[in-house]
């Protein structure tokens, strides 16, 4: 057996995805598994449930496409949910071996918020993927929580139902047509289907609160400080609920509240990005 201090050829975290086909949607597949490739090497990728039901259907072709081990769980009784406890079962095994860094635990359902908090206990990062509507008491439970909403392939705007083409003009249709044509037209562009979150729900208090404990005697901190302090205290941050990829970009749009300032970048150093509170921004 290899165990986690062995020599290792980098320096990725090996992680365990543990999927729970009950409660993953298979349309979020692929921007997972690019999302969890940003955390570490997908050392062992599984996903539980009863694929023989026509319900996994979708699921069945996805596995085959990213290479996901399925582990068949039958329903032996109606209403316990027996994927669940394979998909424990196995967590704590893999957690035993000591080969893995973290655990990518990919549902919607709080029933593993105690398996978070334990493999939390056994030293592991846990990696923690849902819907927006997954009880926060799972969300907290881990070190962070990526909602998978934001993880859909891209798809172009969402667009209004086409116009209908005008009537043939007939004896039956041709007077209520040229009535209808003097009512004003909606633009049907105007708002989105589903826009993202704007920065009117931006928890300014807690990025102030970030900012102060990484800040210096001028009040700026360094922004990898910051981001990491608000992953810690609030592990479903995600700059793309408020519809920019990088926190740089969702701060930068806000200058009402804060400054942003660019440091280095001489002597082959890379440019390190600081933030700072504006004092007379509204608390």
């Amino acid at each position: 057996m290899k165990s986690k201090n062995s020599a290792r050829t980098d320096n990725e975290d090996r992680l365990a995805v543990l999927i729970d086909a009950d409660n993953a949607q298979p349309s979020v597949i692929e921007g997972l598994l690019s999302e969890i490739a940003k955390y570490g090497e997908l050392s062992v990728k599984r996903i539980y449930g009863d694929f023989t039901s026509t319900r996994m259907t979708q699921w069945k072709a996805a596995l085959l496409r990213h290479s996901i081990a399925p582990v068949q769980q039958f329903a032996y009784t109606s209403g316990k949910n027996a994927t669940d406890s394979s998909l424990i079962i196995d967590a704590m095994d893999l957690l035993y071996t000591q080969r893995f860094d973290g655990f990518c635990l990919v549902s919607s359902d709080s029933d593993f918020t105690r398996l978070a908090q334990r493999l939390r206990e056994g030293g592991m990062t846990v990696y923690g993927f849902g819907e927006q509507k997954t009880p926060d008491a799972f969300v907290q439970a881990c070190n962070k929580f990526v909602y998978t909403e934001v993880l859909r392939s891209e798809a172009p705007p969402p667009t209004m139902p086409p116009a209908k083409a005008p009537a043939k003009a007939t004896k039956k249709t041709a007077k209520p047509a040229a009535k209808k044509s003097a009512a004003p037209i909606a633009e049907p562009t105007a708002t989105p289907a589903a826009e993202p979150a704007r920065n009117d729900n931006l928890p300014l208090r807690l990025i102030r609160q970030a900012i102060e404990e990484a800040s210096d005697d001028q009040g700026w901190a360094f922004l990898g400080s910051v981001g990491s302090y608000l992953v810690k205290v609030r592990p479903n941050f995600d700059p793309r609920l408020y519809g920019q990829k990088k926190l740089s970009d969702l701060l930068k749009q806000d200058r009402q509240h804060f400054e942003m300032e660019e440091r280095g970048g001489d002597g082959g150093t890379s440019k390190r990005i600081y933030v700072r509170w504006r004092e007379s921004s509204p608390a």
